[in-house]
């Protein structure tokens, strides 16, 4: 399949690519649930070839029962912790109206997580979120709430992983056009939840997402701005595999590639449900596998949101995280999230998936205009210091 040339309007709002960024997070979160933790070639097996667009759980009607899966309904448009994690964070920024650090996430998401029943999708039910979320996510809730730990320091001793990453896209649209902005506000929030290459992810992320939203970004300008940013394991992993997505423009070709290229730096080996001994650890050699695969699907595509989740989706292993990533970054470049998708994606899961977008761009604009503020503030000082 090749990519065509992506839709976007000719030059796309804030609004637009806040929007895009987050319904195609979510989409392609729904997309990849019912098919992480396979390879590509159980996948194309599964469905009879790669697939194309939303699909039903892996085990059919079994879901609830069936190992390793249940009790969760992953499939038919559900949306997963991924999406659950990154409406939440919206929700802190609306209620902070600011930029965030680590104790905005011990003071307003733990709360969230622990507090306010929601419609969980793969749980066809209302529950707490805290009742679904992962265990590095229950992570928060344990270190923060019960143990008191300074939120700085709350991700030290968690398993190394993209649980911060996945849903750091907000803070890239927060600080859209300014990655190095996004960069250091994301690592500061995830100190609270990671460490290691995984809090790097998470700053990556972000700073992918708010590369993306520059006026006339595109795939290869959102690279050069993660590679600026990001250390150690996860730069190389990046620069890794984005030269090689770089030769490809069909993410058929690339599927075995892009794995063969990020290999050396993933920790959790070749079996993705079973973990060698030295997986998730914390390491500067090392990186998380999503992000650097989700970059280069985005580049695979050139940036065609329909291309780069499809290549996530049917890449495997953690796909609905990499899809997730890919999904916002090439949303906030102003590729089209296909319709038919987030309308279905948004009937499934019991979701507003604009709502979201809609409470961002409201506060990103307010916090623009406090940075603003702060800004002319300290040129004032400054100048004043500086005759």
């Amino acid at each position: 399949m090749t990519p065509k040339t992506p839709e976007r309007p000719a030059a796309a709002t804030l609004d637009e690519r806040i929007t895009g960024a987050l319904v195609g997070a979510a989409v392609g979160d729904a997309l990849g649930g019912p098919v992480e933790g396979w390879p590509p070639e159980r996948i194309a097996e599964r469905h009879g070839g790669r697939v194309h667009g939303i699909v039903g759980p892996w085990y059919g009607d079994d879901w609830r029962t069936a190992r390793p899966v249940a009790p969760y309904h992953k499939g038919d448009g559900h949306v997963t912790d991924d999406t659950l994690m990154t409406h939440a964070l919206v929700r802190v920024y609306a209620a902070v109206r600011d930029h965030l650090d680590a104790y905005a996430i011990a003071e307003h998401l733990v709360p969230d997580l622990m507090t306010t029943p929601r419609w969980i999708p793969e749980l066809e039910a209302e529950a707490l979120p805290l009742q679904r979320i992962f265990l590095a996510e229950k992570w928060l809730v344990a270190r923060l709430h019960y143990g008191h730990v300074d939120p700085r320091e709350a991700g030290v001793g968690n398993i190394v992983n993209c649980g911060a990453a996945m849903y750091s896209a907000p803070v890239g649209l927060v600080n859209a056009a300014n990655p190095a902005g996004a960069y250091a506000e994301a690592l500061d929030i995830a100190g609270a939840h990671q460490s290691s290459y995984g809090r790097e992810a998470a700053g990556v992320l972000a700073a992918a997402v708010a590369a993306a939203c520059a006026p006339g970004a595109t795939p290869d300008s959102v690279v050069a701005a993660c590679l600026a940013l990001a250390k150690d394991g996860t730069r190389a992993a990046i620069e890794a595999v984005c030269e090689v997505a770089a030769r490809h423009t069909d993410f058929e070709s690339a599927l075995r590639p892009l794995r063969a290229a990020v290999e050396p730096f993933d920790t959790v080996g070749p079996d993705y449900r079973s973990p060698s001994l030295g997986a998730r650890r914390p390491s500067r050699l090392h990186s998380i596998e999503e992000l650097p695969v989700a970059l280069g699907m985005v580049v695979v595509a050139r940036g065609d949101y329909h291309h780069a989740v499809l290549g996530a989706v049917n890449y495997g292993r953690d796909c609905d995280s990499i899809a997730t990533m890919a999904g916002a970054v090439a949303g906030a470049l102003g590729s089209r999230v296909p319709s038919e998708w987030s309308k279905r994606v948004a009937e499934a899961s019991r979701l507003d998936l604009h709502a979201p977008a809609q409470a961002l761009t409201e506060v990103t604009r307010e916090i623009f205009e406090r940075d603003v503020s702060r800004r002319r503030a300290h040129e004032s000082a400054f100048t004043e210091l500086s005759p």
